[in-house]
């Protein structure tokens, strides 16, 4: 196991078209729930686990999310401006200058409730960077709020993750947390590329590992999930 990672990326520059007309004002990160954007509950998490450095990758309406950044100290922010998308490889490895050798990566739309442990930190606990280069956080699909899809991944019997193949439906869903070495990007001189490429490289080399998460997970694509999402937060803050 590996101590926890100080340093942070959070993914923040995609243009969320499947969530118009919201996002046709505003950024999807910038999305609220329960009175707080989607990128500040991550930044939070990121902040109560340990980040002292995050940094934000922007793109579209860039200067939104800047401006909402601006106000934050914990953790310091480091901001990425992409003039053209990267995608999600591209953008993490555009940043690596300014990341650890192991980092969090966080998708900036996403929502999670922890369990009884932090979903950050049980990623920490089971990341070995001598025996793995990427640990993802996965969801069931069946619990996940506002998702409707056939899933990304299997677990074997062990917790090893396979991704799921044309024409399978998979049980698990990728929630968007992880923990990377950057040795996963050794090697790739592509500017524009998918972070699953990466864990299919990983996957093949066997230092890919998983978790399932033991909270509730949030899926805000569309304006059905973002509806979806903040019925259910609601329901828990009465329950509470």
């Amino acid at each position: 196991m590996s101590d926890s990672p100080k340093s942070a990326m959070v993914l923040a520059a995609g243009l969320g078209k499947r969530l118009r007309p919201v996002t046709d004002r505003l950024p999807k990160p910038l999305v609220e729930i329960a009175g707080n954007t989607l990128l500040d509950h991550a930044l939070d998490r990121l902040a109560m686990n340990g980040v002292e450095r995050a940094v934000v990758n922007l793109h579209y309406k860039a200067d939104m999310i800047a401006d909402r950044l601006a106000g934050r100290d914990r953790p310091r922010i480091e901001l990425s401006r992409e003039e053209t998308l990267l995608e999600t490889g591209g953008g993490v490895r555009r940043a690596l200058p300014l990341l650890d050798d192991s980092f969090f990566v966080v998708n900036g739309d996403i929502l999670w409730l922890d369990g009884l442990v932090g979903a950050l930190s049980r990623l920490a606990r089971v990341f070995n960077a001598k025996k793995m280069d990427a640990v993802l956080l996965l969801q069931r699909t069946v619990s996940a709020i506002g998702y409707d899809g056939i899933g990304d991944y299997f677990l074997d019997s062990i917790g090893t993750p396979r991704r799921r193949r044309e024409g399978e439906v998979a049980p698990y869903i990728f929630a968007g947390v992880q923990i990377l070495h950057r040795r996963l990007f050794a090697g790739v001189d592509d500017t524009v590329f998918s972070l699953k490429r990466l864990y299919d490289r990983a996957e093949d080399a066997g230092r890919l590992g998983a978790i399932v998460h033991d909270g509730e997970w949030f899926h805000i694509g569309t304006p059905e999930g973002l509806d979806a999402t903040r019925a259910r937060v609601a329901e828990l803050r009465n329950e509470h």
